[in-house]
């Protein structure tokens, strides 16, 4: 078994445009109620205690972080981030990886626009997966009945067939794992071109079991107007 007494970082990766939010400013930085987006998604990783550093990636040219006042917290680090999530992600971990943070050292991977993590859903994932070798995800299970589309069209689409609901999860972030697992997982993804939508689906490829650990349902991704909208409200009535 793995010691507990493991080191935990937190990545988010920041250096997407997010388009279909449909504003010019990139859709971390909006503003939502008294902070902005980004600000909101760190809340809870500034503030607990096992969280040893924060590694934000931001995009080459942003011109937005600098403004803002978390931006000089001690416990942040920025790296550059890359054209995808995972490029992303790899450019925080590499940088991780050569500094004292140990090849055991959780990782956790939060999206920028993503501000509506709770407290206690942290501390639930990193307590449930202290000694997991491997590691693991907030995630949800779906109360909705599911329909697999034959092909994806813009408006109307034809049903395949309908999905047993009872063995499928929403996943979210964080997403908690071993610091050179991810790496092995990150590296191996990119060299069979494989394509992954979070970092999950990269420690799968490489043939290793993640754990889904329970969370609130309000934890949400800032994809469009609407979303924002509905986590302003979140927020308003959350308590973290």
């Amino acid at each position: 078994m793995v010691s507990a007494t493991s080191r935990h970082w937190a990545i988010i990766p920041a250096a997407g445009a997010g388009s279909r939010v449909g504003s010019i400013t990139p859709k971390q930085y909006l503003p939502i109620n008294d902070t902005t987006v980004i600000e909101a998604s760190l809340y809870c990783f500034l503030k607990h205690p096992e969280i040893a550093g924060v590694v934000v990636a931001l995009h080459e040219g942003d011109q937005h972080w600098a403004t803002l006042s978390v931006a000089k917290n001690e416990k942040i680090h920025t790296v550059v981030g890359g054209k995808s999530r995972a490029d992303s992600v790899n450019n925080a971990v590499e940088y991780l990886i050569n500094t004292p943070a140990d090849d055991t050292d959780f990782v956790l991977v939060h999206d920028a626009a993503r501000p509506c993590l709770r407290y206690s859903d942290l501390e639930l994932l990193i307590s449930t997966l202290k000694t997991d070798e491997v590691g693991g995800v907030l995630a949800s299970p779906v109360s909705d009945t599911l329909k697999l589309v034959k092909s994806k069209e813009q408006t109307v689409n034809t049903v395949s067939e309908t999905l047993d609901r009872d063995k499928i999860w929403r996943a979210f972030t964080p997403q908690m794992f071993r610091l050179k697992l991810l790496k092995q997982a990150l590296t191996h993804s990119k060299d069979k071109s494989i394509v992954i939508t979070d970092e999950a689906s990269a420690i799968e490829a490489i043939n290793l079991q993640v754990k889904l650990v329970q969370g609130h349902s309000d934890n949400i991704k800032i994809t469009h107007q609407e979303d924002l909208e509905l986590a302003e409200v979140i927020l308003k009535n959350q308590w973290r």
